[in-house]
């Protein structure tokens, strides 16, 4: 399970083989969630509202470099970091 990022306590990560459709986790203390790439939209699981506005806003700015990620991942199983939230 690749991290992909990490800012304000909150983890990023993927998995390797994930099923579609394109997304990412987030880990915060003991919420986790699933959140799509494409609409940001919650898939499953649960963070706290002021959480899931900073996850969203970091994902918004970096929504290209999540699809590359996801997409790489699942083609040759490399990726890189995303900068953090500041």
């Amino acid at each position: 399970m690749p991290e992909i990022s990490r800012f304000l306590g909150i983890v990023i990560y993927m998995y390797f083989n994930e099923h579609n459709p394109p997304h990412f986790h987030a880990e915060y203390n003991e919420y986790k969630a699933s959140i799509a790439i494409g609409n940001l939209g919650l898939i499953e699981g649960k963070l706290p509202s002021k959480v899931m506005s900073l996850v969203v806003e970091w994902a918004q700015e970096h929504q290209q470099d999540l699809l590359e990620n996801w997409n790489s991942i699942k083609e040759t199983g490399n990726y890189h970091k995303i900068e953090p939230l500041v």
